[in-house]
């Protein structure tokens, strides 16, 4: 029996070996949130990083549940029909950035369709919450879309977050194929929403999904055009063979080539390697 070019499933290079969560702080970490029942994106998303981030005390959480009502073709995270929210998570993360003294927290969520705030409410009581029981604690968020709606995105901005985030993931051209519901323009619309009410704005896409160079760096130009900040460039992999295939495993020197592009455009930060991940380093993009 014959393999397509298309069933091809192509072979990981060695810069793509991923470093297992280890020693007593990454312990710490895991033991906290599996304690609490809490939602990350380090494990649902399966983060090539969570080893060398658990191993310094770092964790992203996940709000709104596991469940994400939209079904992207590139995302690990599970997609049906949710639970209703559950408030006591706030007070577990709350707590578990207490236990585990952190100084810099990313939190994420899976879309919330269902929901007629599209969950913004739960989002801006989590920054609330933070801001007032963690005094000091600096916070990137890393948001849904909301269907464009800036108005619901106003009440999370309100809470004067440092940095807010909202992913692009590819270019233009593959945005139909790789994501579902999201749109590149509403993207941008929301980017450029958050870099206007004065907060920092970043975002960022995954390469080896067929883009270009051409693509990419038309990509940053629109970015840049709407005020982000802050970009982040890094290798899709393949969760399973029923989400979107690797097209190509880009070497870290071309990786670096575009972190050097984006700085002489204009980022004030750009994380730029196959093992990036948009919270990846995520504590110095508030400075």
């Amino acid at each position: 029996m014959s393999t397509s070019k298309e069933d091809t499933i192509l072979r990981k290079p060695e810069w793509l070996k991923i470093k297992l969560p280890r020693g007593f702080k990454a312990s710490q970490v895991l033991g906290c949130l599996n304690g609490r029942h809490l939602n990350t994106i380090c494990s649902s998303g399966m983060c090539p990083n969570k080893g060398e981030c658990w191993s310094n005390g770092t964790a992203t959480f996940m709000i709104g549940g596991s469940i994400c009502t939209r079904n992207c073709k590139f995302c690990n995270v599970t997609s049906g029909k949710p639970s209703a929210i559950n408030p006591s998570e706030i007070d577990d993360i709350v707590k578990s950035v207490k236990e585990l003294n952190l100084r810099h927290v990313v939190i994420t969520s899976v879309d919330r369709d269902d929901l007629e705030d599209y969950g913004s409410g739960h989002w801006s009581m989590m920054a609330r919450r933070l801001k007032r029981e963690c005094p000091g604690v600096t916070m990137e968020l890393l948001v849904p879309d909301f269907r464009g709606r800036t108005d619901l995105l106003d009440s999370i901005i309100a809470e004067k977050p440092e940095v807010i985030s909202h992913n692009l993931e590819t270019v233009r051209r593959l945005t139909p194929e790789v994501r579902s519901v999201a749109t590149y323009d509403t993207s941008l619309k929301i980017i450029q929403h958050i870099s206007e009410s004065g907060v920092r704005s970043k975002s960022g896409i995954m390469l080896g999904l067929g883009e270009t160079r051409e693509e990419i760096l038309q990509t940053m130009d629109d970015l840049l055009d709407v005020g982000c900040e802050v970009m982040t460039i890094g290798q899709y992999l393949q969760p399973s063979r029923q989400h979107y295939q690797v097209k190509e495993y880009i070497h870290p020197d071309v990786f670096e080539e575009y972190r050097v592009i984006g700085k002489q455009k204009g980022f004030r930060h750009i994380e730029s390697h196959p093992l990036v991940r948009s919270s990846y380093h995520a504590e110095r993009h508030v400075l």
